[in-house]
């Protein structure tokens, strides 16, 4: 007798995202606009049941990943539950986001980010490993790690440079600026940028070109476009670790509390002078 796989449908409740299907498309809301969308334990763990779903699904040809509310996307980690960290438990973390962003990249189908508003630190993170992106024109873009304490080697650091050049993916991660949907448009790190009114019907209209296409054209082209920069795929998992040691340092601490009692973080007071 022969083995068969058969998909088995998510039987799941979600209680961070809104999870629809919609004529061969698969669309991923974010559903906590109350704080900011930000990337919690539990919802990168409902992610990352999400994307799976979507690959076993074969009846899906695009996904869609958006965020609920008009003014932000993702505005990064979780401060309270990352100021809380330790090597361990900061290792874990690290592991459910690297186990999120593999399976992104290695769905067979591209992703589309619908970004409804501010992509800054983790949030630009998963506009990097979306495969196109579609932003409102209000939206923003940018990462955030030194100015809190922490660094963006969960993809930022590996990928940005591909994006928008060395130069800039430094100036990005280095200074921790900001930049307007066209700024981001003109260096590369969004498709196309459109009125937030039209966000949604532009984006369908993309998931409708591609659902034209050769399913297995788009599979193979997704993962030869993919093979390059699948090499840094040791350098995620050293990001990993590094990022481990990160979690719990003095340093982070004080980065997150400042963010926390909104004042300016004292970095100075890390660079002693040479006795």
């Amino acid at each position: 007798m022969k083995a068969s796989v058969k998909y088995v449908p998510l039987d799941r409740e979600f209680l961070e995202i809104l999870y629809e299907k919609r004529d061969g498309s698969a669309w991923i809301t974010i559903n906590r606009p109350e704080i900011m969308n930000i990337l919690t334990y539990d919802l990168v763990l409902e992610l990352t049941a999400a994307f799976e779903d979507v690959e076993r699904d074969q009846t899906i040809g695009v996904c869609v990943l958006t965020a609920a509310g008009e003014r932000v996307f993702n505005a990064g980690g979780d401060i309270d539950m990352m100021n809380a960290l330790d090597h361990v438990t900061g290792q874990v973390w690290n592991n459910a986001l690297m186990k999120m962003s593999t399976i992104m990249r290695n769905m067979r189908v591209p992703i589309i980010l619908a970004a409804n508003g501010y992509c800054i630190g983790g949030g630009n993170e998963l506009n990097i490993f979306c495969d196109m992106t579609i932003a409102a024109e209000h939206a923003k873009f940018g990462q955030a790690g030194p100015k809190v304490g922490a660094c963006p080697v969960w993809g930022a650091t590996q990928m940005l440079p591909r994006i928008v050049g060395e130069k800039k993916a430094r100036e990005m991660i280095m200074m921790c600026n900001i930049y307007t949907a066209q700024e981001a448009l003109e260096m590369g790190l969004v498709n196309k940028v459109v009125p937030y009114a039209d966000l949604y019907t532009e984006t369908q209209k993309w998931c409708d070109t591609i659902l034209d296409r050769s399913p297995q054209s788009i599979r193979i082209a997704k993962v030869s476009l993919n093979f390059e920069s699948d090499m840094m795929y040791p350098s995620l998992m050293a990001g990993s670790v590094y990022l481990s040691y990160i979690w719990g340092s003095d340093q982070v601490h004080e980065g997150f509390n400042a963010f926390k009692e909104k004042r300016k973080p004292n970095w100075r007071q890390f660079r002693k002078n040479a006795e």
